[in-house]
């Protein structure tokens, strides 16, 4: 039976963010939503964006008086970045190291670039990390409904001896108690956040999507009918797991399908393939992934932009863009 130290309403003491101000650098997805939530929970909230961007004009429509990263930093006490991961140590060398005094702190929503060490904070401040495991609008919509999103809290430098205490508070202030806060490290977050993406939630999902709807064509079935099995009804099997677990789902569909599922499906995800997710994942821990990605945006992103425009030509996208019209059900 495994065990995980989960922090709830009771565990955190908001008043401790009271005389504090606390900004947010980034009004993306993530920025707005916590943004929000923090405001609505009394803490003196400033936002920092870029000017003439859509979401500085966001930040203006929802209250807040957009500034520049380095004058937030300069008036904060606590400095969330949730710019994107390959712009942040940019931000943070331009615009923030120089504004950081003793007593401060510095947040994080994921460890990357702490982990990796792209941003070496000085011994002075509090380092700690508050990752929703949602998107920001879910954060905001779960707050408005009196309830929350499940977060890791991490702490990778207690300078003051309550960097614990105020992250746990920030996530109270977010609404993330309400449902839990699991304790974790800067480098259990980030490893194992990379791994997913790459092995199974975007890398894996989209080449085995891929490769059924390709072994589907090249067979002589039609491209729409190929792309209905492999890649429209994934979502009605995602909902079930995300709701009932893995074996909660098999029980949810057809006994024809939940015999396939258990003696087909190891015959796809075989020992080979977990090699190479065992490789991926050495790559990632000896920070090799990391080191190419950051070598690819100094390049200005060359192989990036290729890869991704070679997958926007793919038969698949032609034949989803056009059955995607049949089902404005999806339209915002």
């Amino acid at each position: 039976m495994f065990m995980l130290k989960i922090y709830y309403d009771k565990d955190a003491n908001i008043d401790i963010l009271k005389d504090k101000t606390i900004a947010i650098i980034g009004y993306g997805i993530q920025g707005r939503g916590q943004s929000l939530c923090l405001r609505d929970s009394g803490v003196n909230v400033i936002v920092s964006e870029l000017s003439g961007t859509p979401n500085y004009e966001q930040a203006r429509q929802d209250g807040f008086g957009p500034v520049s990263a380095a004058v937030a930093a300069e008036q904060a006490d606590i400095i969330q970045i949730l710019t994107q991961d390959h712009v942040q140590a940019k931000v943070y060398k331009e615009s923030i190291k120089s504004n950081l005094k003793k007593g401060k702190a510095l947040v994080f929503s994921h460890g990357f670039n702490i982990h990796f060490k792209q941003i070496k904070p000085p011994k002075k401040v509090d380092v700690f990390m508050v990752a929703p495991k949602g998107p920001g609008a879910l954060v905001r919509k779960m707050y408005e409904e009196g309830k929350g999103v499940p977060s890791l809290l991490a702490v990778f430098q207690d300078a003051s001896g309550q960097a614990k205490q105020l992250g746990l508070a920030y996530a109270k202030a977010i609404g993330a108690t309400r449902a839990g806060v699991i304790e974790t490290t800067f480098k259990e977050e980030t490893e194992t956040d990379l791994f997913g993406e790459q092995a199974v939630l975007c890398g894996g999902v989209t080449e085995l999507i891929k490769a059924g709807f390709d072994t589907l064509v090249a067979a002589g079935y039609q491209p729409g009918i190929a792309y209905f099995e492999v890649l429209h009804e994934l979502k009605l099997i995602t909902d079930l797991i995300q709701e009932h677990g893995i074996s909660g789902m098999r029980r949810r569909v057809s006994n024809t399908a939940c015999y396939g599922d258990l003696t087909r499906g190891p015959r796809i995800i075989n020992q080979k393939t977990r090699k190479q997710m065992q490789k991926m994942l050495k790559d990632i821990q000896r920070g090799k992934f990391a080191r190419e990605w950051i070598r690819e945006n100094v390049a200005g992103r060359p192989n990036f932009n290729k890869l991704l425009e070679q997958g926007d030509k793919h038969q698949i996208e032609e034949v989803g863009k056009q059955l995607r019209e049949m089902m404005p059900w999806m339209k915002k």
